[in-house]
């Protein structure tokens, strides 16, 4: 591929993982990780509501990473509340994973960003070492991207097995009890998501550039060690 051809790939990884980074960094402080709705099941039972009369006693809840606020219902109106994970919720969530989940979207948001000035120096400068080169642009997005991964996972993990939601919508609440309906992910667990599609298609890009994979043996490589095999 014509030299042009690689820097303008180059450049195009770059401005994509620069702006993974910002959308990263604006993801870990916004509450649009979760949103869940769950019914006062104390509520219900006692009156024996069904059909449109649940309305009335069912109330939502949307999170991230950090802080949170929501609507409790119990046939006696909205009851609208907030909340933060520190110091509020420590009593109430899996403080490990969630503190693993912080720790790796840091991660992701500084590799993304070291990732984006590699590319850029690759495009436009010399590179003479094996970071700089494409093995280094090979192993930092295989680590970013790997970083992206396990903070859906752990994340999921926090909200499915752990039932992080509904932990929420318990906390502090000694006469009602309540119960998760249904929860979805929003915008910011996209973000990361993006920008773990963006690792695996700048690896892509680096390979339509012109450069092997990792432990990949070209052609000629090979055809030389047959030679040597058959001279000795």
């Amino acid at each position: 591929m014509p030299n042009q051809q690689k820097k303008i790939l180059f450049c195009v990884a770059g401005v994509l993982s620069f702006a993974c980074a910002l959308g990263v960094v604006a993801a870990l402080g916004t509450p649009r990780w979760m949103r869940a709705t769950f019914l006062c099941t104390t509520g219900a039972l006692l009156v024996n509501a069904s059909g449109p009369e649940l309305d009335k006693f069912t109330g939502e809840v949307h999170y991230g990473l950090f802080h949170g606020e929501g609507v409790r219902q119990c046939g006696l109106g909205a009851r609208p509340f907030r909340f933060s994970f520190f110091p509020d919720l420590l009593p109430a969530v899996p403080v490990s994973v969630h503190i693993n989940v912080l720790l790796f979207a840091t991660m992701l948001a500084v590799l993304t960003m070291v990732v984006a000035g590699f590319f850029m120096y690759n495009a436009v400068g010399k590179p003479f070492e094996t970071l700089h080169g494409p093995l280094g642009l090979y192993l930092l997005s295989f680590i970013s991207g790997s970083c992206g991964c396990l903070v859906m996972i752990l994340f999921a993990s926090e909200v499915k097995i752990h039932h992080l939601s509904e932990k929420i919508a318990n906390f502090k609440e000694g006469t009602f009890a309540y119960r998760t309906q249904s929860e979805r992910y929003t915008t910011s667990f996209w973000v990361v998501f993006m920008c773990f599609f963006v690792h695996f298609l700048n690896g892509l890009l680096i390979r339509l550039a012109g450069f092997q994979f990792p432990f990949a043996k070209s052609k000629d490589a090979e055809t030389t060690n047959v030679a040597a095999d058959l001279m000795y």
